[in-house]
């Protein structure tokens, strides 16, 4: 796929959907799993929003790999697309457990007898959330930043 429009790249469009869309999902994890009101508040837009980020990293990706072939190679260059290739499993992760998290909360307690689980899950959960947000918003500023170097520096 040609990733240009009007002869324009459109790789610095998906990359600021991607930095704006993965730390709102993170932030949006994060809240889910720390504060009930919000979990019942932002309900099923929760996994949504983590929809987005997600679907923004293959994008941004795709379209980063077309202009590094219509690009000088650099080292700085290098080390920003080594370090995006990491991005796509945290993304998932994020979407992943934002959907598991919404459809526990909204199916899975109330048909649940076994309290023990419910204790687990209701531990485990925002652990896995918090954890999994925070790696996602650590890896989009690495890799914004790498980028930011291989374009200004590079």
């Amino acid at each position: 796929m040609d990733w240009q429009f009007g002869g324009i790249p459109l790789h610095p469009l998906f990359v600021h959907l991607t930095s704006v869309a993965v730390p709102v999902a993170a932030l949006t994890a994060i809240a889910v799993a720390m504060w009930p009101r919000a979990r019942r508040w932002l309900a099923v837009s929760a996994p949504i929003i983590g929809l987005v980020a997600l679907v923004s990293v293959p994008l941004a990706t795709s379209s980063g790999e077309w202009l590094e072939h219509h690009e000088r190679e650099t080292a700085l260059l290098e080390r920003h697309t080594e370090l995006a290739d990491g991005m796509l499993p945290w993304s998932i992760a994020v979407f992943a457990l934002l959907a598991l998290w919404w459809a526990w909360h909204r199916f899975g307690t109330a048909r649940v007898t076994n309290r023990g689980a419910v204790r687990a899950v209701g531990i485990i959960g925002p652990v896995l959330l918090v954890v999994v947000a925070v790696v996602s918003i650590v890896e989009v500023v690495v890799i914004g930043h790498a980028g930011a170097e291989s374009v200004w520096k590079g």
